[in-house]
């Protein structure tokens, strides 16, 4: 077995090497020389999406495809007999989708053709960048509704009011000009009122949240509303510890995203899949506290639409940024500001036909301030 290679060149047992790797947040595989996978640690099955008994005997072409980089480092590691290293490797097949990967390949020593390959996603990281403007966004748009609530919505009132009163005195025919005063002067109001809840400073008010709770509550209105049509997929982790969150704010987020889903243009077939993992990896620093906080609840929505264009893409959290044409562009601006609030991070990647938002979560944070995205944020 390959963990026996181990063994006789660490000197530590078979259970103990195991024990060593399977805490190893990195994708680690032991392949041999004809690229079969002869191990498999507990984060590879995490990556790949199947169990270890699945992976291990298998070849490797089985889930990751030949033409990527991978197997060419894999023939240079066999030649050389020396370690490689590459970074910003794009992994991606229908089984595991596009993963943006760091990867290292090591020989065994005195193993019969034996590499250790570690592969290390670097999405997260890379988006690391994006939960930054996100919060700057948010911090735009908090500054812009506080001022339009109080220098937009009391000249509003008095313009409704003159409206009103105006509509008594003016015969039947010209009253449709009156009402589309109020019309329109309503509509403006409620777009205000969406925009103060980024206004809204107050502490969250947190308690223990069963993820699976709030993910069965949004399906089940969006379900009898604006998803009556589309196929919903549940794919739950049901050993997933409770999220120390607000109840109705996390229900708010994954409502617009799944409201979203729905919307998205696509083939008359729609799923939208819900799933939950628990996956270790991300760490962020919080101000005030030495320890870094974990982020290891994910929470994903993925749709089979056509996916975000690549006008909008890197904007996709800025405010007023859509591509609906009766849309507003608050509601994921909304969902990044509601997250960071919570301390954690939202993320997604798009390709036609699968496009999939990741929230991702602490277990437990303290009432001071959101995270602190910075650039050695990210666990390698």
């Amino acid at each position: 077995m390959a963990l026996q290679s181990l063994r006789r060149t660490s000197g530590v047992s078979e259970q103990f090497s195991s024990t060593i790797l399977d805490s190893l947040s990195e994708a680690v595989l032991v392949v041999d020389a004809d690229s079969h996978i002869r191990y498999a640690n507990l984060s590879a099955e995490q990556f790949f999406g199947v169990g270890r008994a699945r992976l291990v005997g298998h070849p490797l072409s089985e889930f990751v495809p030949e033409d990527t980089p991978l197997f060419s480092l894999l023939e240079q590691v066999t030649a050389t007999g020396g370690a490689v290293a590459e970074n910003g490797v794009t992994l991606a097949s229908p089984r595991i989708g596009n993963r943006f990967c760091a990867l290292r390949l090591s020989p065994v020593v005195d193993s019969d053709g034996l590499v250790v390959v570690s592969l290390t996603e670097q999405t997260i990281a890379r988006n690391i960048d994006r939960q930054m403007s996100h919060r700057s966004a948010a911090r735009s748009v908090s500054a812009l509704a506080a001022m339009l609530a109080h220098e937009v919505k009391n000249p509003l009132s008095g313009i409704r009011g003159a409206a009103q009163l105006l509509e008594q005195s003016v015969p039947d025919s010209e009253r449709e000009l009156t009402n589309l005063i109020c019309e329109e002067t309503d509509r403006i109001v409620a777009l205000v009122d969406r925009m103060e809840a980024f206004a809204d400073g107050r502490p969250i008010e947190r308690g223990p949240i069963n993820i699976h709770q709030v993910l069965n509550h949004v399906r089940r209105l969006s379900q009898n509303g604006f998803g009556k049509n589309v196929r919903f997929v549940e794919t739950y982790d049901p050993s997933l510890p409770e999220v120390h969150g607000d109840r109705d704010q996390l229900i708010q987020v994954f409502l617009n995203l799944v409201k979203n889903a729905c919307e998205v243009p696509g083939d008359s077939d729609r799923e939208i899949e819900l799933s939950t993992a628990f996956k270790h990896g991300l760490r962020l620093a919080v101000p005030g506290q030495q320890a870094k906080v974990n982020l290891p609840l994910v929470v994903s929505v993925r749709d089979n639409g056509r996916g975000v264009s690549d006008e909008i893409r890197g904007h996709l959290f800025d405010a007023f940024v859509t591509n609906k044409p009766t849309g507003t562009g608050l509601g994921l601006a909304l969902v990044a500001k509601i997250i960071n609030d919570h301390g954690g991070a939202i993320e997604f990647d798009s390709e036609p036909g699968r496009t999939t938002f990741r929230v991702m979560l602490p277990l437990q944070i303290s009432s001071s301030a959101p995270p602190s995205f910075t650039a050695g944020s990210a666990a390698s």
